[in-house]
């Protein structure tokens, strides 16, 4: 073997290498994790610093990565031709494409690519300053690329739907394989981002359900119904329970008495106490989204609002817990039940109150009814049936078998429910 054939052999191992490199890189740069990235970057890591600069542009990072990955291997398969026709004349054609591309795809794509996706966090940290060079070397041919590229086919818009849709996409494939921990977490994750599509009409106490009371009850009135709530906030109303004066805590009502004494505010004393130690309520519009209201609660140092309709008639009340709830699921105490108004039956069904919510239900049974149209029980049979249904009569829509069983006025007050979807 002569001097100039064993270099030009040299010269196509090396850029064989080359070629292997630029495909491992590709790989490794955007398959490793963002999120461990991003961790090692807030720890002062400077080559994960320098990751995330590279995935900024990612459009220049694979761009100039195909440019030198397709150079060299034109040139690898140019000097192999080469090679081969001074070692086996006009058959060397046919030899050297056999060979490289067998090569090629072997040496220069598939183990590199395997061996980078299989430690992507770590090679991609290993090989970050190279690349960053061979990015800033072809830019200026990688813009003029990608600036003919957008012309001819245009340029993709990625809106926020898409990323939300992504993110999605990802928290299932989390929980999809896992154990009921991961379920877990995917459930609370995907609740997360619900909060941006959920108003607080949806998981509010409605009105029916809100322990309020009467500024005008005298203290013995007030103490006793107080003491039977096992509630620790109740809004005060005025005349009638659309004027919502204040709040009362419990917990400042009983400092007050124990420090004046009951028999001392008595009658009228007992009246202004109450209207003394009540905080002013916080009223919040009904279309208000969890995430805002959460964050209005953070502001605000609140716990409690009550919502009101556009006429500013009460609609009902929400609290911190609730929002907690639909994002980590319920959150029980002592004084808590399973669900005020679900009663289950011997043979399979449901007694439901008509103010029990949609959403509750679901959680507590599992269940898939829509609340886009109503956010109780009997606004969803209003709703679907389209009327205003008698005691005995039934209904069957989303899988589910609706008798009415009370109905006073125009309100349904009580409903025994039946999931048909296995029966």
């Amino acid at each position: 073997m002569t001097a100039d054939l064993a270099l030009l052999i040299g010269i196509i191992v090396l850029l064989i290498v080359a070629s292997a490199f630029f495909s491992s890189a590709e790989t490794a740069l955007t398959a490793a994790s963002d999120a461990r990235m991003r961790q090692l970057a807030s720890k002062g890591n400077r080559r994960a610093r320098l990751v995330e600069r590279l995935r900024d542009d990612r459009e220049g990072l694979i761009g100039s990565i195909l440019i030198g990955n397709n150079a060299v291997n034109v040139i690898a398969s140019a000097l192999a031709t080469s090679l081969f026709i001074s070692l086996f004349d006009e058959a060397g054609v046919l030899w050297a494409t056999i060979v490289m591309t067998v090569v090629l795809v072997v040496f220069a794509e598939v183990m590199p690519k395997t061996y980078a996706l299989t430690y992507s966090d770590k090679y991609a940290l290993a090989i970050a300053p190279p690349i960053r060079a061979v990015v800033l070397i072809l830019s200026p041919l990688s813009v003029g690329l990608r600036m003919l590229a957008n012309r001819l086919i245009g340029k993709r818009q990625t809106d926020d739907s898409d990323r939300e849709e992504e993110l999605r996409g990802m928290i299932e494939l989390h929980g999809a394989d896992g154990d009921a921990d991961d379920r877990e977490t995917q459930a609370m994750l995907s609740s997360v981002l619900d909060l941006n599509e959920i108003s607080v009409d949806q998981i509010m106490t409605h009105r029916a359900g809100v322990s309020m009371v009467d500024a005008n009850d005298d203290l013995e009135a007030l103490l006793r119904r107080v003491l039977e709530s096992p509630h620790t906030r109740h809004p005060i109303y005025s005349g009638n329970p659309d004027n919502i004066i204040g709040v009362l805590h419990v917990k400042d009502l009983l400092r007050a008495v124990g420090q004046h004494g009951s028999s001392s505010v008595g009658g009228n004393g007992g009246r202004k106490l109450v209207q003394d130690i009540a905080s002013d309520p916080y009223f919040i519009p009904e279309t208000t989204l969890l995430f805002d209201q959460l964050q209005a609660f953070r502001k605000r140092r609140e716990h409690f609002a009550v919502v009101v309709d556009e006429y500013g008639d009460l609609r009902g009340i929400v609290t911190l817990e609730d929002i907690l709830e639909e994002i980590v699921g319920d959150i029980d105490d002592e004084h808590d039940i399973d669900l005020a108004g679900l009663t289950a039956q011997p043979d399979g069904s449901w007694i439901v109150d008509g103010g029990v919510t949609i959403r509750d239900l679901n959680r507590a049974l599992g269940w898939q009814l829509p609340d886009e149209d109503a956010s109780t029980i009997a606004g969803l049979v209003l709703f679907e049936s389209r009327t205003i249904p008698r005691p005995g009569q039934e209904f069957r829509f989303h899988d589910i078998r609706f008798r009415i069983l009370k109905r006073e006025g125009h309100k349904v007050t009580s409903l025994r429910l039946w999931s048909t979807k296995h029966g």
